[in-house]
């Protein structure tokens, strides 16, 4: 099967507007709490709430000092925000203990903490280590399998696909652009019109 990876690529890069979580950039500790804190949340909020929590505990010695009380109002109103409060104290002490306070640089030790998942791991790794991974999220799955590139169920799925499809050079690129258009086109039938109107699915779909 051919796909048409280059001719999406580059209708997204032009269609491409900055997604709220990238001002974190390649700084790890902030990457791994913004996007744990994003899960079930709105980009806004959970830049909002990462602006806030950042200000009181701008590393991991001091977000493993911080009391629970203290890190729900500081991260409320993102979803599970009570979960996650509990998730972050417990990583940063782990991240301490077993790791000398650096943020892990493997998926396996990433995912082992707690509130992490492939998702998250996988951009920790893109954006803050440079590493090539695909970290797939809604958006990612939606328009992965919009676009005819994959047939599947779930992300999991979905990610173990494009890993044996898509090639190497467009891994760090996925998330991002897929989201920014994910974001700006939201519904099946805007998205469908604007992959239409660019030419990257059939008019007929």
């Amino acid at each position: 099967m051919r796909y048409n990876f280059e001719k999406v690529f580059v209708v997204f890069r032009k269609n491409y507007q900055r997604v709220p979580l990238e001002v974190f950039g390649k700084n790890p500790y902030k990457t791994l709490i913004s996007t744990l804190l994003s899960s079930r949340t709105r980009d806004e909020t959970t830049l909002k709430a990462s602006k806030r929590l950042f200000e009181k505990a701008p590393n991991i010695k001091i977000l493993s000092e911080s009391d629970i009380k203290i890190l729900r109002k500081l991260i409320y109103p993102v979803g599970f925000y009570k979960t996650k409060a509990k998730h972050l104290k417990k990583l940063a002490q782990i991240i301490l203990e077993s790791f000398n306070g650096k943020i892990p640089m493997t998926r396996a030790d990433l995912v082992n903490l707690p509130g992490v998942g492939r998702k998250t791991a996988n951009l920790v790794l893109d954006r803050a280590f440079g590493t090539a991974a695909i970290a797939v999220d809604t958006h990612v799955h939606k328009i992965s399998n919009r676009l005819g590139w994959v047939k599947t169920k779930t992300p999991r799925e979905t990610e173990e696909e494009l890993e044996r499809i898509l090639p190497k050079k467009y891994w760090s690129e996925i998330n991002r652009l897929f989201v920014s258009v994910g974001q700006q086109f939201i519904g099946k039938k805007r998205l469908n019109e604007f992959l239409k109107s660019n030419g990257l699915i059939d008019q007929e779909a």
